[in-house]
C-alpha cells in the first residue's frame, strides 16, 4: 500500500512538472508572438512614413536638393561671416585657412578646364569681354594718383561748377602703354582666320558649298597625283 502511494505521488509530481514545462513553452510562444506582432506594426509604421516622405519628394521640383544644399551653404556662410565680423577677422583669410591643398588643386584644375572665351555670340558680349580683359591688365599707379590729386586740388573730385575739360595731359608712360596695348590687339587680330574672297575667274567644279569644300580638301591632298590626268582631260588627249 505504501509503495502504491509513493507511485501516485511521483506520478502527480511528474504531471505537475509536465504542465509547468508546457506552460513555460506556451508563455515563450506568446512572448515571441507579441514581439513579432510589435515588429510588424513597427515595420508598417516605418513603411508608411517612407511612402509619405517619398511622395513629398516626388512633388518637389527636380532641383530641390541642389537648391536646399545651396540655401544651407549660404546660411552657413552668413553665420561664418557674422562670427568673423564679431571677432574682427577677415572672412576671406579664415576661409582660405580652412581649405585643404587637395581641394585647392581640384578647384584649380576645374578653372583650367573651363573655356574662358565662349566664342562670338554678339557685339555687346564681345565688347564686354574685351573691356573685362583690358581692365584686368590695368596696374594702378598709386604714386601718379597721389601726384595728380595734389595737382588738381579741389577739382580732383569735380562738381557741376568745375571746368577741367582739356586740362589733363597724359604722361609719356601712359601713352607708351596705350600704344603697346593697341599693337598687341592689332597683332592678335591679324592671326584670326578671315573668310576668303570669292574669285569669279576660278573654275566652277562644284554643285554647292559643301561640294566645293570637299573638292578643295581633295585637291589639297591628292592634287599633285592627279594634276597630269586633269591636264590631259582638259586638252582632250587622255587615253
Amino acid at each position: 500500500m505504501k509503495s502504491f502511494n509513493n507511485e501516485k505521488v511521483s506520478a502527480s509530481v511528474t504531471d505537475e512538472q509536465t504542465e509547468c514545462a508546457a506552460s513555460q513553452k506556451r508563455e515563450e510562444r506568446l512572448r515571441k508572438f507579441r514581439e513579432l506582432h510589435f515588429k510588424r506594426n513597427e515595420a508598417r509604421k516605418l513603411n508608411h512614413k517612407e511612402v509619405v516622405e517619398e511622395d513629398k519628394r516626388l512633388k518637389l521640383p527636380t532641383n530641390w536638393e541642389a537648391k536646399k544644399a545651396r540655401l544651407e551653404w549660404e546660411l552657413m556662410t552668413d553665420e561664418k561671416k557674422k562670427e568673423c565680423a564679431a571677432k574682427g577677422e577677415d572672412y576671406d583669410r579664415v576661409k582660405l585657412l580652412e581649405i585643404s591643398a587637395e581641394d585647392a588643386e581640384r578647384w584649380e584644375r576645374k578653372k583650367k578646364k573651363k573655356n574662358p572665351d565662349p566664342g562670338f555670340s554678339g557685339y555687346a558680349e564681345a565688347q564686354l569681354r574685351q573691356y573685362q580683359r583690358l581692365t584686368k591688365q590695368i596696374k594702378p599707379d598709386m604714386d601718379g594718383y597721389e601726384r595728380q590729386r595734389e595737382q588738381c586740388g579741389e577739382d580732383f573730385h569735380p562738381t557741376s561748377n568745375s571746368l577741367i575739360h582739356g586740362t589733363h595731359i597724359p604722361s609719356k608712360e601712359g601713352i607708351d602703354r596705350m600704344v603697346e596695348d593697341v599693337e598687341k590687339q592689332i597683332e592678335k587680330r591679324a592671326k584670326y582666320s578671315r573668310r576668303r574672297a570669292y574669285n569669279d575667274d576660278a573654275d566652277i567644279d562644284y554643285i554647292n558649298e559643301r561640294n566645293a569644300k570637299f573638292n578643295k580638301k581633295a585637291e589639297r591632298f591628292y592634287g599633285k597625283y592627279t594634276a597630269e590626268i586633269k591636264q590631259n582631260l582638259e586638252r582632250g588627249t587622255a587615253v
